[in-house]
């Protein structure tokens, strides 16, 4: 059988273990340290921006934290992308918040900005309070509308938490995701841009935020010769020596951005000609997504095949895909909460599948990728033009 294609495997710069063996050496492997330091510095300088960063174990604690921050409290709403992973909107339970949930746009498959507004002025309406945050999400890598979903928020004076989760290096009018909303989270898991083999960060506007991030995050400590705690603290700092990983990774991260977003244009080109069958793209010369992970949608009624289908022959022939999000307003755990839908994201979710878009893959193995699909496609469709002929003579 021919080599399992993962989908997104983390790549070595090859410098990860000078950092941490500086670490080792130098006795500095607990949550802390120069390495640390030195990675939320280098996030910062990466982001191009006047922000702060706060490196923590996982970009879920920096949405919890981004919540505390914001001064969320019990039986406060949160208005949330439905169209994500678990982890956009389980800290809005953590804090003891309700979720609130929007349907995506068509455009970038993020939040939809009139829906947004639309859910304001109902809850609104219906509660007598306005929502405490706003959680777009940049999904796949792909930037939300943040220009409209910032002028409601500013509208009706309501913060923003971005989760940029998936998105580090992707740009809205030549600005990073990560630097539009008051807060965002960053996530460094092992399948991300970059990683720390987990970890991530909360971006802050300023210092002020940062260093109360940093407090609440090392199980918030107040200043005393004693342990003595005046507030609920978490154990959310980094470690020295994921740092050290996170350090050797920068190095590397343009190089990532750059190959991913060269996989998407290869399987652009080469799925172009195969009817049923589109890929997300940006919406226009605004938005340069990192395209963190290339996703297509298939028509069964074009194509032939459905996505079940195209997942299950590609698993087959040792070819790892995943399905898109299933949105949270489907979820069990969240299903009695508001959603305010157009059914957008329900049909992403029947049709979406992830392709294969790791850094360490070849051109030739995007190649069989693709020549798996083709196969699939041009197979079903053969099927399709007898099957009818078929049922007459019958």
């Amino acid at each position: 059988m021919e080599k399992r294609i993962w989908l997104s495997l983390a790549h070595m710069s090859g410098h990860e273990l000078d950092f941490i063996i500086e670490a080792f050496n130098t006795n500095w492997v607990v949550p802390l340290g120069p390495n640390v330091d030195a990675f939320e510095v280098d996030l910062e300088n990466f982001q191009k921006a006047d922000r702060h960063v706060v490196a923590l174990n996982s970009g879920t604690s920096a949405l919890h934290l981004g919540l505390i921050l914001l001064g969320v409290k019990p039986d406060d709403e949160v208005i949330c992308q439905s169209f994500t992973f678990a982890a956009s909107a389980n800290p809005i339970a953590y804090v003891g918040a309700k979720p609130v949930f929007i349907d995506s746009e068509k455009d970038t498959w993020n939040m939809d900005p009139v829906l947004l507004e639309i859910a304001i002025k109902d809850r609104l309406e219906k509660t007598g309070k306005l929502a405490k945050a706003i959680i777009p999400v940049h999904l796949y890598g792909m930037p939300a509308k943040m220009k409209e979903i910032n002028a409601i928020a500013d509208k009706y004076k309501i913060p923003v938490l971005e989760d940029s989760a998936e998105a580090l290096g992707s740009k809205l009018c030549n600005q990073m995701c990560g630097t539009f909303g008051e807060l965002a989270a960053l996530s460094f898991n092992g399948n991300k841009m970059i990683t720390t083999s987990g970890g991530g960060a909360l971006v802050c506007r300023n210092e002020e935020e940062a260093k109360l991030a940093r407090f609440y995050a090392t199980q918030a400590r107040d200043i005393a010769p004693y342990y003595q705690h005046s507030h609920i603290g978490y154990n959310y700092r980094m470690s020295n020596i994921c740092a050290g990983i996170g350090r050797g990774q920068m190095l590397v991260l343009q190089d990532h951005i750059d190959r991913r977003r060269a996989i998407h244009k290869l399987y652009t080109q080469l799925l172009s000609n195969v009817k049923g069958i589109s890929i997300m793209q940006n919406p226009s010369s605004e938005w340069n997504s990192n395209f963190w992970l290339t996703c297509i949608l298939i028509d069964p009624n074009v194509a032939g095949v459905s996505r079940e289908t195209v997942r299950l022959r590609l698993d087959v022939a040792n070819i790892e895909t995943r399905m898109l999000w299933k949105p949270m307003h489907l979820q069990p755990v969240f299903e009695n909460y508001p959603y305010y839908g157009n059914g957008i994201c329900e049909y992403l979710f029947e049709r979406g599948l992830c392709l294969p878009s790791g850094p360490t893959l070849t051109n030739d193995d995007i190649f069989r990728v693709v020549d798996n699909i083709k196969k699939m496609c041009k197979k079903a469709k053969r099927i399709t033009t007898v099957q009818p002929y078929k049922m007459v003579a019958g």
